[in-house]
């Protein structure tokens, strides 16, 4: 697969160069059960039909286990209705922060007022409302994904010939940092390229439609950009019926970067299957959109900074802070990229590669 003033439920933005954790002044078994039990966090899963999906779906459990957090979840299926209908439920269930992952993050915004006037605490994780206040953002810098794509692909090409796009949905903060970036950075750096973008709403068989059409017009394209892995199984299958799976060094092979960093990807990387990927963290949305969300019901406070977890906050703007996680590049060989280093598809380091 945009950016209000957070004065309730005692955080407090203060612009600084570090990050700093301190407790609220208020009672610390605000929002758990009686004598500081576990709190009660509802999570809305937004949607169970990749593998990037369903491997957040399986470390939120585990999180929650570990940082002593009751759980409450639902699924709003990629669908704003269900994701509106579902913060109803949590609402009526006494949860005391939410974590989601809107989709459509322009439609949100009545649902974050209303659970703000409830002094319930949110956390976005992977997306950023585009208007409405919520504790923290979790998610990764989607520009940057755009852009390392871009730098692959064009480093690759040599600076000229034609690349298709298979962007995520443009009703969503991360498919329009991802298409702007690497459009601009294609525009300024390998202007030699031209670009084909698609829409295709995350969906997979919208993507493989267009990229077929695409291919059956432009049979010289050399470069496939899948803004997230839900592309993965029809962009190789087209690719493997158009007998284009062929090694690198063939002057025929399209070269096919990723973004999420599923095991599957990283396989194919070592096959020889697609190029790169960008790894999206998974693993670490699941476990700081919880951690996030219990500090904000305990009243901790942070500013942006670095973090002791190696990432950066960022104020996005006016009362909004954003925790923007490591993502890297993942190639074959590990070798830097127009000067900017990657991670080689074998590093026991990935969550892909933790099973």
């Amino acid at each position: 697969m945009n950016h209000g003033r957070l004065v309730s439920a005692g955080l407090t933005v203060l612009l600084g160069a570090t990050v700093a954790l301190t407790a609220g002044c208020g009672d610390r078994d605000a929002g758990t059960g009686a004598g500081g039990g576990k709190p009660l966090i509802g999570v809305d899963y937004p949607r169970s039909d990749t593998d990037f999906w369903n491997s957040y779906i399986r470390y939120v459990p585990q999180s929650a286990g570990e940082l002593g957090i009751d759980l409450k979840t639902t699924n709003s299926q990629n669908d704003i209705a269900n994701l509106i209908s579902n913060a109803q439920t949590f609402m009526s269930q006494g949860v005391k922060g939410v974590v989601m992952a809107p989709q459509d993050t322009a439609a949100i915004a009545p649902t974050l007022a209303q659970l703000e006037s409830r002094k319930i605490p949110v956390v976005t994780i992977d997306t950023r409302p585009d208007t409405g206040k919520v504790f923290m953002v979790v998610r990764a810098d989607n520009r940057a994904y755009g852009t390392k794509a871009c730098q692959f692909l064009g480093t690759r090409l040599g600076g000229r010939g034609k690349v298709v796009m298979l962007q995520g949905g443009l009703d969503s903060i991360n498919g329009r940092d991802r298409t702007e970036a690497f459009s601009e950075c294609m525009a300024k750096e390998f202007p030699g390229i031209k670009v084909f973008g698609e829409a295709t709403d995350w969906k997979a068989d919208v993507a493989a439609s267009k990229l077929q059409t695409r291919f059956a017009s432009d049979p010289d394209i050399r470069g496939v950009y899948m803004q997230s892995s839900f592309a993965l199984s029809g962009t190789l299958q087209i690719l493997k019926q158009r007998g284009l799976q062929v090694p690198p060094t063939d002057p025929k092979h399209v070269f096919v970067v990723s973004n999420d960093g599923i095991p599957e990807e990283l396989k194919n990387i070592g096959d020889g299957l697609i190029d790169a990927t960008v790894s999206q963290p998974a693993d670490l949305y699941a476990r700081y959109g919880l951690e996030y969300a219990k500090a904000a019901i305990e009243g901790k406070t942070y500013q942006p900074g670095p973090t002791d977890h190696g990432s950066t906050i960022i104020q996005v703007r006016d009362g909004l802070l954003e925790d923007q996680l490591p993502a890297p590049l993942v190639t074959l060989d590990g070798a830097p990229v127009a000067g900017q280093p990657t991670v080689k598809y074998d590093d026991p380091s990935l969550w892909g590669r933790q099973g």
